[in-house]
This record gives C-alpha cells, sequence and structure tokens, in this order.
C-alpha cells in the first residue's frame, strides 16, 4: 500500500462534495503501474459523474486523466519502468498524489514537454484529434464551426483544424476568448450565441459549414444544425450547457440530408496502437511548434471544487489542471 492525499466524493452534487482526505493507495497487480501523479486534468466529464449526469458508484476518486512518473510496475510489465514519464486519459482515480493504471493506457512523454502540458493533452489533445480525424474527417478546402472555441478542446481542435487544411469558425464568449481564439488559428470569431447561425452563412456565402463540433450542447444544438451547409455533419461531443433532449430525425432529413454522430473518446482509442498512433501526431505538432497547449488554471489538489465551479461557469480558458 502506498500513502497519498485524494479527492473523495461519497455522493452526487455540487462542487462542495469534492472532500481531500488521506487515501492507501493499492500495490500494482499484473498489467498494471503505480503512479506518481504531478498534475491532473479537469474535464466536463468529471462534472458530468460528480453531479449525477452519469451514474456512479459511491465513494470514489474522480479524475482519469494525468501525468507524473511511474513509481512501481506490477509482475511481468514490460512496456514501461520505474522512472519514467507518462501520461494517461484513461486511469480512474487522477484526483489524488498517486494512483494505479492499466500499463496499456500509459502514453510515453517525450523530453521538453513539461508535467502540466503532458496532463493537458490526453483527455482533450486525443478527443480534439479523433472529432478532425474520425467523427467527421477534415479535408482540406472545409470550412469548421468550433463552438468554445476558448475552451480546452477548443483550443486544440481549432489548431488540428487548421494543421488539416480547414477555414475554421468559432463561437466563444468573450471579447477575451475572441483574442485566444483567434491566436489559435480561427479564420472568424464570432463573440455571444444568439445569432450564430444567421453570422455564420453570411461567412460562408449562405451556403453554411461542412461540419459543426459542439461541445456546448443544449443551448446551442438547434443553431448548430441550421448552420450546416447540405449533407452537413454536427458531431456532438459533449454538453456543457445541458444534454440535448430527444428530437426527431427527421429534422436531418428537412435540414439537407444532414448527420449527427454523438461519438466518445473510449470508441476512438480502442488499441494501444490507437492510442500510441493520436498521442504522436498530438506530441510530434506540440514538438514542432504546430501546437500550443494553453494552461489556463492550476490548482492545488484541494482546491479542486473551485476549478469545477470555474470550468462550470465558463470562467477559464484552455485547460484546467491540479498539482497535488
Amino acid at each position: 500500500m502506498t500513502r497519498a492525499t485524494a479527492i473523495r466524493v461519497s455522493q452526487a452534487g455540487g462542487p462542495e462534495v469534492l472532500v481531500a482526505s488521506a487515501a492507501e493507495i493499492a500495490d500494482p497487480g499484473p498489467g498494471q503501474a503505480l503512479l506518481d501523479v504531478a498534475a491532473a486534468g479537469v474535464n466536463f466529464i468529471d462534472i458530468y459523474r460528480r453531479s449525477g449526469v452519469y451514474p456512479m458508484s459511491y465513494p470514489y476518486t474522480p479524475g482519469n486523466e494525468g501525468a507524473g512518473r511511474v513509481l512501481a510496475v506490477g509482475p511481468d510489465v514490460t512496456a514501461v519502468a520505474v522512472g519514467d514519464r507518462v501520461a494517461w486519459s484513461d486511469v480512474p482515480g487522477s484526483y489524488a498524489s498517486a494512483t494505479v493504471g492499466p500499463v496499456d493506457r500509459l502514453i510515453p512523454v517525450p523530453d521538453g514537454v513539461d508535467d502540466q502540458q503532458a496532463a493537458a493533452l490526453p483527455l482533450q489533445g486525443l478527443t480534439a484529434h479523433y472529432l478532425a480525424t474520425a467523427s467527421y474527417p477534415i479535408a482540406p478546402g472545409d470550412t469548421v464551426l468550433i463552438h468554445a472555441g476558448a475552451g480546452g478542446v477548443g483550443l486544440l481542435l481549432t489548431q488540428i483544424a487548421t494543421i488539416l487544411g480547414a477555414r475554421v469558425i468559432t463561437t466563444v464568449s468573450t471579447d477575451e476568448k475572441a483574442a485566444l481564439s483567434r491566436e489559435a488559428g480561427a479564420a472568424e470569431v464570432l463573440v455571444g450565441y444568439r445569432d450564430f447561425p444567421a453570422q455564420v452563412r453570411a461567412l460562408t456565402g449562405g451556403t453554411g459549414v461542412q461540419a459543426v463540433y459542439d461541445g456546448v450542447g443544449r443551448d446551442t444544438f438547434d443553431g448548430s444544425l441550421a448552420a450546416l451547409a447540405r449533407r452537413g455533419s454536427l458531431v456532438l461531443f459533449g454538453g456543457s450547457s445541458g444534454q440535448v433532449p430527444p428530437f426527431d430525425p427527421q429534422r436531418l432529413n428537412s435540414g439537407g440530408s444532414l448527420s449527427l454522430t454523438r461519438p466518445t473518446l473510449g470508441d476512438f482509442v480502442v488499441t494501444r496502437a490507437e492510442l500510441l498512433g493520436r498521442a504522436a501526431d498530438l506530441f510530434g505538432w506540440l514538438a514542432d511548434g504546430r501546437l500550443r497547449v494553453r494552461i489556463g488554471g492550476s490548482y492545488q489538489l484541494s482546491d479542486a471544487g473551485r476549478a469545477h465551479e470555474d470550468l462550470a461557469a465558463r470562467r477559464t480558458t484552455g485547460k484546467l489542471v491540479l498539482v497535488p
């Protein structure tokens, strides 16, 4: 057993249910590694689980993303060694100073990438990668709309879409966030969400965009459909404003033979080869300067509740991390 500090959640609720406490972390078993957590990523899925949108078994330690070093390995583990720097996006219990995770989910971290950058890339970086390359594979010359363009996924997705040859339009909530979105490569930035479909139509000569990447959900869903070109694709990958209620699929027909997908990361990193391939692109772009990671806030582990509040209120830009 390893002594650690961990955030524990005993029931669904608001940020106040995130309580720091002493914990004992089990020794790694076969196919596992004990990990020192240098930084843990904060994501909307953590809020969905904490609040009860996604049912959980209680008590539990939140967080699935982080970066750090390997402290120990289980029997017959050879893929990583003690002292290796690694990052991960699918290791439960990452809101802690130490955790145990499956070796096949660990991503080697190259030299020159610091711990907070490494913790910021796995979930949001891999999400942005599969959105742009698989959910709707961007082709050179496409015009796409990305909501919440100054958020963690939005900034990364804008950069990746630009690398792939797209013209990017984003929506943001403030002028400050608009400046960040433009720095990431957005050709056009819309401040506010009220009339964005009409603005998108105006910016595309009336045709609309080939794809909308929508992590906002309930508040933008109808407008996202209205902003699509004929045979366009709506990629709904989150619901920061709330979950989208049931709707009539005939709307896809009347909108111009539209497509709708609701993907999740786990289905796009099914194998270790797929995980490492996507990660190699991300770290490669980071190394050559085409991809930048913005850390929008670093919080002590005991301030996890405040990090959730700031993320839910959209007071932040870029990636939020907890530093145990």
